[in-house]
């Protein structure tokens, strides 16, 4: 029997939390489409948007999916006399904030007396899911430009017509702050020792030269690190050839134009936004400008630096063959 002091009425509880993939038909009746879309433009009802007709479709089908679940947990459908001194219960409702790809979306969901029913399309004290949604992945987007969340706001309003308040924006942002966290905390105590043992043999004027250089670091290293001392061990031979080319190679083959391309990315996302309220804002923004660069697409061609003197190098230590396949 259920507790009418416990309703959606007047139960205060609200959280914030993402729907998690539900199961939906494979398709829906054209007809029941337009029939919907005809009645909203009809009542003057906006199709996106707070309030509009898809969050109400949202919520509709959430609670729908939401009420399916508990009717199977407890064996018995919503006011059905069976369910009467049959031990577990239904206990009315609690708010929570579901974060869709329409928005911010306001739902019930409903308890059993027990507290053993749990959620599958939304989970309890769900904080984040596998896969962002539409909506967040386009926040986080806009936010790793270095936009603030007025301007990140102020675009979905004025591009997409979706009213999304500044706290939902922050909230969608601070998702990153879990990944944040791991890469601040990953280990990397002794990079810049193993970095300066290392640079010696790859600028070594030769392959003896370098070999020299590799047993000193290994000697010094080896034990501590041994999988970095294998993996040159084993690489060895690829790049040995590397130490035969002039330095006007050498800088094309290996440059750190990439390190200052992320640099330039950070220094242009940091002069976006000008201020930050806090040190945990200014990380958050650096993660996520950092995140949005792409090594292996179109970021490549920024990198490209000036090869005139490279390609010289390349034609005289090719012997021509590089003019040849150049006409």
């Amino acid at each position: 029997m259920e507790d009418a002091s416990m309703t959606s009425d007047n139960v205060t509880e609200i959280e914030t939390a993402e729907p998690s993939e539900a199961v939906l038909p494979k398709s829906v009746d054209d007809r029941l489409i337009d029939e919907l879309v005809g009645r909203a433009q009809a009542e003057g009802l906006q199709l996106t948007g707070e309030g509009g007709l898809l969050q109400q479709l949202t919520k509709r089908l959430l609670e729908s999916a939401l009420e399916g679940e508990i009717t199977d947990h407890l064996g018995y459908d919503k006011h059905d006399p069976a369910g009467k001194n049959g031990g577990n219960s239904r206990n009315g409702t609690r708010g929570k904030t579901v974060l869709t790809d329409v928005g911010p979306v306001e739902i019930a969901v409903p308890r059993d007396r027990e507290g053993s029913f749990e959620p599958k399309i939304v989970k309890k004290r769900q904080k984040r899911q596998k896969r962002l949604s539409g909506v967040d992945e386009m926040v986080i987007s806009l936010a790793a430009k270095g936009l603030t969340t007025g301007e990140v706001q102020a675009h979905l309003s004025e591009v997409y017509g979706a009213e999304v308040s500044r706290q939902t924006i922050s909230t969608i942002t601070d998702k990153v702050l879990e990944g944040m966290a791991e890469w601040q905390n990953r280990p990397r105590q002794d990079w810049d020792k193993i970095a300066k043992v290392l640079k010696p043999v790859y600028t070594a004027a030769t392959e003896e030269a370098a070999l020299e250089r590799f047993a000193e670091f290994a000697d010094a290293w080896g034990k501590k690190c041994p999988a970095i001392v294998r993996l040159w061990e084993n690489a060895w031979e690829e790049f040995t050839p590397f130490l035969r080319f002039d330095t006007e190679i050498r800088s094309i083959v290996c440059t750190t134009n990439a390190i200052e391309s992320v640099n330039a990315r950070i220094r242009r996302a940091v002069k976006a936004r000008g201020h930050f309220p806090n040190e945990q804002a200014a990380l958050k923004c650096v993660y996520m400008a950092i995140m949005s660069l792409d090594p292996t697409g179109k970021g490549q061609a920024r990198w490209a630096m000036r090869w005139k003197t490279a390609l010289n190098a390349f034609d005289i230590t090719f012997d021509g063959r590089l003019s040849a396949a150049r006409q």
